[in-house]
């Protein structure tokens, strides 16, 4: 797919996600975003950018960690999750957090202006993920830190029959390189490239927990990566693509519901104080 398409499917589908997003996602992936926080060593009063910062669940614990005299500026090509993220701001009273719709890939942000840059799950869906990854190098202050969090190998995430589950209805247009950077070394080789140094990497497992059927469809197919393709589902398909996942998820429903395995890996990085 052109990079110009793709970033405009991704735009629009994470448009049509926003709604359903924090009901599919927030609680489910909080365990793994609060290690990426803990990988970044955020502290008070540091000037931090989040990228592809969704409806604001990343952005919302940096601005805690680093308080009232720090400055959060959240970033995302969807501008349904920014207008989804910044009344919460407001409502929080969080007068140091600011959202702004942008391109990962091309920030228009000047050169050495955080102290720390975050991606949350984001860089799997980016046409080109090493210039992501350069331009969170670009931004920061020498010295300063990058920490990004993608998903794992495909084998070890319990919901990837989505794709294939969706795609046999639809073309997803989803980045068929979806799980490539959680694949061996190659997110910790991206930081390489982009000249990080003291790059550290961790692979980990999470379990993700929905109490119903209900819930684990809205994370899926309304709340997540193939929100687009969905859109063009009649209820008919729906309910077939609906009993289709929910067999291929069968073997981890327990008596409290879901607990759908994911392994994700989190690769940070400190930008030489030299240059």
């Amino acid at each position: 797919m052109r990079p110009e398409l793709q970033r405009r499917v991704q735009r629009y589908g994470w448009d049509y996600s926003s709604p359903h997003y924090e009901e599919g996602w927030q609680h489910q992936l909080w365990p793994a975003q609060e290690r990426l926080l803990r990988a970044a060593n955020l502290k008070a009063g540091e000037k931090v950018l989040d990228i592809s910062c969704g409806t604001g669940l990343v952005t919302f614990p940096i601005a805690e960690a680093v308080g009232a005299a720090g400055q959060v500026t959240g970033i995302d090509l969807s501008e349904e999750m920014i207008k989804k993220a910044a009344p919460i701001a407001d409502k929080k009273g969080l007068s140091h957090v600011s959202f702004k719709h942008m391109d990962a890939e091309e920030l228009d942000l000047p050169d050495g202006a955080f102290d720390a840059a975050i991606n949350s799950l984001g860089l799997m869906y980016y046409p080109d993920p090493d210039k992501a990854v350069q331009e969170m190098h670009r931004v920061l202050k020498p010295g300063g830190r990058s920490a990004a969090l993608v998903w794992g190998r495909r084998g070890a995430c319990g919901w990837a029959e989505i794709f294939p589950i969706v795609d046999r209805r639809v073309n997803t247009d989803v980045c068929p390189l979806f799980f490539q950077l959680g694949t061996g070394e190659t997110l910790q080789k991206t930081f390489e490239k982009a000249g990080f140094t003291e790059i550290k990497s961790e692979r980990f497992n999470i379990d993700l927990h929905y109490d119903t059927d209900r819930e684990a469809i809205i994370g899926a197919f309304l709340g997540g990566a193939v929100a687009l393709a969905y859109r063009k589902f009649d209820e008919k398909t729906k309910d077939e693509a609906h009993g289709e996942y929910l067999d291929s998820i069968a073997q981890f429903r327990n008596e409290n519901g879901y607990d759908i395995p994911g392994e994700f890996v989190i690769t940070s990085g400190v930008k030489n104080e030299k240059l």
